[in-house]
C-alpha cells in the first residue's frame, strides 16, 4: 500500500477563518436546516444488509449539548507536555489507532477544506446511502464554514458519524515537523489549538463532542498523539489508502478499496475523501462496494467498532 498522498491538503495561517467566524457559522446551522449541497433528497437504503445497526438521530437544531468531563485547558496542556521530546513521527505512532479489533471494515472519508478542498462529492454519498454502507466523515473547520447546511445534514444522518479533522488541517507535531510540504503545529499550544478550535465548532454542530480526530495528512508525533488522547479524542490513522489523497483514478480506487476483501475486511480502516467530486473516488467506490458486499464484507462507523 502506498503512503497517503498530499492531494488537496493545503494549509497555512494565511487566509484561514478566525475562530469567531467558525463558531458563528456553527451557531447558525439550525437556521440553515438540513439541505444538502445539491439539494437532493436522501435515498432510501437498499434492502441489502450491509451494516451494523445505527441509532436514529434527532434533527440537528434540536440536539442538546451533552455535558461531559471538561478536557484540560490550553495552559494545562502546555504545562504538562511542553517539556516532552517526540521520538516518533509518521502515520503509525504510539497512541494512534490504525486498525480495530472488530469484524467490520471502517470507511473513513476526509473533507479538508481550503480553496481546493471545500466541495462535496454527492455521487459518493449517494452510493453509500443507496448501498446502506455506514462511514465516519472527518471534517475540517474550513470545510464546515464553507458548507454549513451540508454539515448539518450529515450530522443528522444516522448512516454517518462525524470526526474532527482539525482547525487548519495541519500535521500534528510539537516541533513544527512537516508532511508533504505542509508545516505542522509548532508546539503543544498549537496542537491544542488545532484540535480544540474545531472541536468547539463540531460540538455545537453535533450536540456532543466528537470522539475521533485525524490530523491533516494523518501525520503525528507521539507527544502530539498523547495530547490528543489527553483531550479526550482518539487519534486515527488508517490501514488502506483508498484514493491517494483524491488523486487516484477510479480503477485504482476500486483496486485499492477492493483489497479489504481479504479477511472480509475485519478491522481495516480505509481513508479516502468526500470533498473532491472531480476525482475518481465516487466511481471507484461504486465499482468496488457491491462486490465487497457480495463477498460478505460488512462495514461500521468507528464509534461502533471502538469501545468507549
Amino acid at each position: 500500500m502506498g503512503e497517503f498522498q498530499p492531494g488537496d491538503h493545503s494549509s497555512g495561517p494565511t487566509g484561514l477563518p478566525g475562530r469567531r467566524s467558525l463558531l458563528a457559522a456553527a451557531a447558525g446551522l439550525a437556521m440553515t436546516g438540513l439541505a444538502a449541497c445539491a439539494q437532493q433528497p436522501v435515498a432510501a437504503p437498499a434492502p441489502r444488509p450491509a451494516t451494523v445497526s445505527t441509532p436514529v438521530a434527532e434533527e440537528v437544531g434540536q440536539l442538546p449539548v451533552v455535558p461531559e468531563t471538561a478536557p484540560p485547558s490550553r495552559s494545562q496542556v502546555v504545562a504538562e507536555f511542553s517539556g516532552r521530546k517526540p521520538v516518533e513521527w509518521g502515520l503509525a505512532v504510539a497512541g494512534v489507532v490504525a486498525k480495530t479489533a472488530s469484524t467490520h471494515a471502517v470507511l473513513t472519508f476526509d473533507a479538508c477544506g481550503g480553496p481546493q478542498g471545500s466541495a462535496c462529492d454527492q455521487p459518493l454519498l449517494k452510493t453509500l446511502r443507496k448501498l446502506n454502507v455506514p462511514a465516519t466523515l472527518f471534517v475540517n473547520g474550513r470545510w464546515i464554514k464553507a458548507n454549513p447546511g451540508l454539515a448539518a445534514e450529515l450530522a443528522a444522518d444516522p448512516l454517518f458519524e462525524l470526526g474532527n479533522h482539525g482547525y487548519r488541517h495541519q500535521p500534528l507535531s510539537v516541533n513544527g515537523r512537516s508532511a508533504y510540504g505542509i508545516p505542522g503545529t509548532a508546539n503543544a499550544g498549537e496542537v491544542y489549538d488545532e484540535i480544540m478550535g474545531n472541536q468547539e465548532v463540531m460540538e455545537r454542530l453535533c450536540g456532543k463532542a466528537p470522539r475521533f480526530f485525524r490530523a491533516g495528512t494523518a501525520y503525528y508525533d507521539d507527544v502530539a498523539a498523547a495530547i490528543t488522547n489527553a483531550l479526550g479524542l482518539v487519534p486515527v490513522s488508517f490501514t488502506v489508502n483508498g484514493d491517494g489523497g483524491a488523486t487516484f483514478p477510479a480503477p485504482t480506487v476500486a483496486g485499492e478499496v477492493g483489497k479489504i476483501a481479504a479477511g472480509h475486511g475485519a478491522g481495516q480502516i480505509v481513508i479516502s475523501h468526500f470533498n473532491q467530486p472531480a476525482g475518481g473516488t465516487a466511481e471507484g467506490y461504486a465499482r468496488a462496494l457491491p462486490g465487497l458486499l457480495d463477498r460478505g464484507v460488512t462495514f461500521a462507523r468507528l464509534g461502533d467498532t471502538l469501545p468507549l
